[in-house]
């Protein structure tokens, strides 16, 4: 849903100014699902804006429920892009995971969403439809979104000013009106969108996928370590924190016999420890699988890895995902078709260059 694009028909019509916040009430409140809903409206308002600024970018190619309860969605660009957005619920509380690209250039080894090859980067509009469809979802049980983490498919720290639009959209107190602590942009590590980050006044969390202690085994796991190594992605953090006073959320998931031995939670409490004391929260997150071969740490070492940090006074966290039945869970989201759409459009370019 391109917001602006609604405007900008407005003033071409005319329209008197109230009539904006009229769109931004039947877009971002009322979750209207076509203009015709938007009964403020005249009719021929209406008409113009279904025909030069529809209110779906994205087409819903399918819904899949889990037996927990979660929503995934997938969705399709325009020019044929896959993405997936995942609804979750915990008691009264709905979380929605999003999309910032279809696909990933990363290529973390646990993750699904790295072998599909980067797509493109999604506008926006189309991140901001994907928190719309969730929020008409949730109201059907007559609940409303209380959180937004950008943890689906892509990296966000790569699309930095299409996510902090979005962000702005989203914490806009005339539109849909969620608070900026209730957003969580999460990164492998890209450190100059964590530097950009330190600028923007918008006080969003920050999450790092971290999940190993030391170079080499980072870089086995993921390969942008390689470009930007542990002391470097600290120091970065270190002045992310120093800057902006805010906390940093550090995930960590638990691979068995890969990352979760004591000796590696020791260096992990260190890290933190050195380059962020008293600044950080660690998020322990149980692995699903993704056909990678790697497995979930069995229970008993998850224990032990928890001890160690519970002793080292490190915050911590155990959270499962949701949703792995319907591959929605952290690191399943995958569809095929992104690097397939992102040849055709480059073919298509140089067809008309």
């Amino acid at each position: 849903m391109d917001l602006d694009a609604a405007l900008a028909v407005l003033a071409e019509e005319g329209a008197p100014n109230y009539r904006a916040d009229q769109v931004r009430q039947a877009v971002s409140r009322d979750f209207i699902d076509s203009w015709d809903e938007a009964s403020t409206l005249p009719k021929g308002l209406r008409t113009a804006l279904e025909e030069r600024a529809p209110i779906h970018e994205l087409v819903l190619e399918e819904e899949q429920r889990a037996k927990d309860g979660t929503v995934k969605a997938r969705f399709s660009t325009s020019d044929g892009f896959p993405a997936e957005a995942v609804l979750m619920r915990s008691k009264d509380r709905y979380t929605v995971c999003l999309s910032s690209q279809s696909g990933c250039a990363l290529k973390c080894a646990f993750c699904a969403t790295g072998t599909m090859g980067l797509g493109r980067s999604l506008t926006k509009g189309e991140i901001y439809e994907q928190l719309l469809w969730a929020a008409r979802t949730a109201r059907k049980s007559d609940a409303r979104i209380r959180n937004v983490v950008m943890m689906g498919m892509g990296e966000p720290l790569q699309n930095l000013d299409n996510v902090l639009g979005f962000c702005h959209l989203a914490n806009d107190p005339d539109g849909f009106g969620l608070g900026a602590r209730s957003i969580a942009i999460s990164t492998a590590g890209w450190l100059p969108g964590i530097d950009a980050l330190i600028e923007e006044p918008m006080q969003v969390k920050l999450a790092i996928s971290l999940h190993a202690p030391d170079d080499v085994l980072r870089t086995e796991l993921m390969p942008v370590n390689k470009r930007y190594p542990i002391a470097e992605l600290m120091k970065t953090l270190k002045r992310y924190r120093t800057a902006t006073r805010r906390r940093v959320y550090v995930e960590y998931l638990l691979l068995d016999q890969v990352n979760d031995r004591v000796e590696q939670a020791e260096r992990l409490a260190d890290l933190l420890h050195e380059h962020l004391p008293g600044g950080h929260h660690v998020n322990l997150i149980w692995y699903n699988p993704t056909g990678s071969g790697l497995n979930a740490s069995a229970p008993e070492r998850v224990e032990r890895f928890q001890a160690i940090l519970e002793k080292r006074r490190i915050p911590f966290t155990l959270r499962r995902s949701k949703g792995s039945d319907i591959d929605a869970a952290c690191g399943q989201l995958a569809v095929k078709g992104a690097a397939a759409a992102a040849r055709a459009a480059k073919r298509a370019e140089r067809e008309t260059a």
